[in-house]
């Protein structure tokens, strides 16, 4: 298991539709790396000038959307995944 230090957050992307709205396949070439993952863990939280910790916005199974050039993307036992700080997630999806 891989837990993110401070404010940073381990990201799974969710893949979108292979298919355009009329029904055409795209692909692989042409698609876009989604922008939308789901949370798998986050760190405890960073700290302010008074050495408080900030708790954390979002927690592990969170549905996010996130910056088109957020995050790193690393591999741990085959799986690709992404790692940012939780300053690069733009809200959590209802």
């Amino acid at each position: 298991m891989f837990t993110p230090l401070h404010d940073r957050v381990l990201v799974r992307r969710i893949e979108g539709d292979e298919k355009t709205s009329g029904g055409l396949i795209i692909p692989d070439n042409a698609k876009e790396e989604p922008q939308e993952g789901e949370v798998v863990s986050v760190g405890a939280g960073a700290r302010d000038d008074t050495g408080a910790r900030i708790p954390m916005d979002v927690k592990a199974g969170d549905k996010i959307l996130f910056g088109k050039w957020s995050g790193t993307e690393i591999k741990i036992d085959s799986e690709e995944l992404m790692i940012m700080k939780e300053s690069d997630i733009f809200g959590v999806m209802a």
